[in-house]
């Protein structure tokens, strides 16, 4: 295993070719006022295993492929309920 981050995050969007933006929540102590503070990332990642929306997806740092992204999906934990599109009615 290598050194470098890994993070687990769900999909939330898939409109991208070969990109999926990943929100990572953080639920942490605030180390002064000790209150409970949730924290949510959105990170674009690179996407060659054609992850739907809901997944909960690992992702691992990697070199930048471009200006936004900087991540690649390592593996699908967890397949979601994603969003249906509707199909004209």
């Amino acid at each position: 295993m290598n050194e470098r981050r890994r993070l687990i995050g769900v999909v939330t969007s898939n409109k991208m070719m070969k990109t999926v933006v990943v929100e990572i929540k953080r639920t942490f102590r605030h180390p002064l006022y000790r209150k409970v503070v949730h924290e949510t990332k959105r990170v674009k990642a690179h996407d060659e295993l054609n992850c739907q929306v809901g997944d909960q997806v690992q992702i691992v740092e990697s070199r930048p492929l471009s200006k936004e992204k900087t991540w690649v999906v390592e593996s699908i934990m967890r397949h979601g309920e994603g969003e249906t599109v509707g199909e004209g009615a």
